[in-house]
């Protein structure tokens, strides 16, 4: 009979702040104290599958049911509905409960809404972290277009367009500069919320 020890790991959160020009980026790292790498060997197959159910039929197409808010949306894949984050972006509140609707959400709602129209067949791109801690789906969107390749690159057009700050979560953070260097171009033009609302 074989024995396992179980080595337990100590997570610890640590929140960076980065300020580059005007454009606060707040980015949460997780370290594992300690970490055993058979344990992370074992865990990562299972933890890959556990991010869409089973694993065995999500291929990255699905199709938008309903635009929760800006940065939020629900879909359809694989016979499923699936609610899905958009990483990286944060756009100001609109539907978290027991908070005020803040200032620019309303126009965030509306302008991903008229990104990603009920129907409109996406492609969601994964990171390396794949669920949130509220069981959110966690993706990069991107419109497919008639000639079934990936055209709006959602996420990084919302904070283009003055919508959304870049919020980077590590490790989701592949397109971290990009959302950041968005962010710097949309607030020296003055867009979105850059404008309308004080920092």
């Amino acid at each position: 009979m074989r024995s396992v020890v179980v080595v337990p790991s100590v997570v610890v959160p640590s929140v960076v702040v980065v300020r580059v020009g005007a454009v606060r980026v707040v980015a949460v790292r997780v370290v594992a104290v300690r970490v055993v790498a058979a344990l992370l060997a074992v865990g990562a197959a299972a933890a890959a599958a556990a991010c869409t159910g089973d694993g065995a039929d999500f291929d990255g197409i699905a199709t938008v049911l309903e635009v929760v808010d800006g940065d939020t949306v629900d879909v359809e894949i694989g016979g499923r509905t699936e609610r899905v984050r958009l990483i990286g972006i944060d756009t100001p509140e609109t539907e978290k409960p027991n908070t005020q609707v803040e200032c620019w959400g309303p126009e965030a709602s509306a302008f991903t809404t008229s990104l990603l129209a009920v129907g409109a067949e996406v492609r969601i791109e994964r990171d390396l972290v794949g669920r949130d801690d509220y069981g959110r789906l966690l993706g990069y969107v991107h419109v497919v277009d008639e000639t079934d390749t990936a055209g709006t690159f959602v996420n990084l057009e919302i904070v283009e367009r003055g919508f959304a700050r870049p919020l980077t979560i590590e490790p989701n953070s592949t397109y971290a500069r990009d959302f950041a260097d968005a962010a710097r171009r949309a607030e020296r033009a003055d867009l979105g919320l850059w404008a309308a609302c004080s920092s």
